[in-house]
């Protein structure tokens, strides 16, 4: 099966591999040529969602509004929004219909969209203004329930965790039991509606009861600041986490939970540069994954986690993976 690779990064715009990550170049027109493809090749990019119900298309959370990748054309259209001039952290469209668009901001704000991005509201959620450390807060993660379209995720830096049941129009704080407000990830598992897991600057916690209260998880490493969460992309229970010294950190770790076992290092083969940020997974094949560090190095995985292999090309500062079947 023939794939592509997308990587957002922080001043280098959108990477793109179609050999498994062996090799990667920044996006071109289908020209071929890097600086009109319609993205400033010098963006930062945070978040990149794609929907199964239109194949072609990619949106993207930027340092300035949000983007749509065709990837027929090969290339990039701004989407106007209140958004513009913004940085988009978080970007998630709904199972059941790809026009829902729900998109978080630093400063921490949220507006949703139900005609594919033509339109857009602002949604009042509570957020507070400013917050110790990074001054404002940010929407870092944004995840719709995989059982039950209509629940939504939200994760706030420095914030909490938000809840939704109607689809992202109403939220309530739901952190109780969190031993941080400075949420990063947030994960429903898919197939237990009741267990969420969420990681924070002070670590790694689940929920049993759908939310209501969170658990700090002891992970077995020096450092107990996590990053991204990735449930295996066909509804396995097999969980990954990544940990590392702080942001950006300078040495990190990936960890595994299979089923009711216990958290284990995964392993990676290389001492790791800074804290793993991001994954990719994807139903085509869920054996093939990828991590990356937050300073640019990428691994990859073509059995489900059981091991790993370092690309060759180290980038500048990654925010977010996307792989999709070419």
């Amino acid at each position: 099966m023939k794939t592509e690779l997308f990587i957002g990064t922080v001043g280098e715009s959108v990477w793109y591999s179609d050999d498994l990550g062996e090799t990667v170049t920044r996006i071109p027109s289908a020209a071929g040529f890097y600086g009109e493809s319609g993205l400033y090749p010098e963006s930062r990019v945070w978040a990149l969602s794609w929907h199964p119900a239109q194949p072609q298309a990619i949106l993207a959370g930027t340092d300035s509004g949000i983007y749509r990748f065709d990837r027929n054309a090969r290339m990039w259209q701004h989407v106007p929004s209140p958004m513009d001039r913004t940085e988009v952290w978080a970007v998630a469209q709904s199972p059941r219909d790809p026009g829902l668009i729900l998109a978080g901001t630093r400063p921490a704000s949220l507006y949703r969209s139900t005609d594919g991005g033509r339109s857009w509201q602002a949604v009042p959620v509570g957020f507070v203004e400013s917050c110790p450390a990074i001054g404002r807060p940010r929407v870092t993660r944004i995840v719709f329930g995989k059982d039950d379209p209509d629940l939504v995720w939200m994760g706030v830096e420095i914030g909490g965790a938000w809840c939704s049941r109607d689809a992202g129009l109403s939220w309530t704080q739901q952190s109780e039991g969190l031993v941080s407000q400075d949420v990063h990830d947030i994960l429903p598992v898919a197939g237990d509606p009741a267990t969420l897991y969420a990681t924070t600057n002070r670590g790694l916690h689940v929920s049993q009861d759908g939310g209501a209260h969170w658990q700090f998880q002891q992970l077995d490493a020096p450092w107990q600041y996590t990053r991204a969460l990735m449930q295996r992309a066909d509804g396995a229970a097999d969980v990954m986490a990544t940990n590392g010294d702080g942001p950006p950190g300078s040495a990190g770790r990936v960890f595994r939970k299979k089923g009711d076992g216990a958290w284990t290092d995964a392993a990676l083969p290389e001492p790791l540069n800074s804290t793993p940020w991001c994954f990719a997974t994807h139903p085509a094949d869920p054996d093939l994954l990828f991590a990356a560090t937050c300073h640019g190095q990428i691994f990859r995985s073509r059995d489900g986690g059981g091991s790993w292999r370092k690309l060759p090309r180290e980038l500048g500062e990654v925010r977010t993976l996307l792989w999709l079947p070419a």
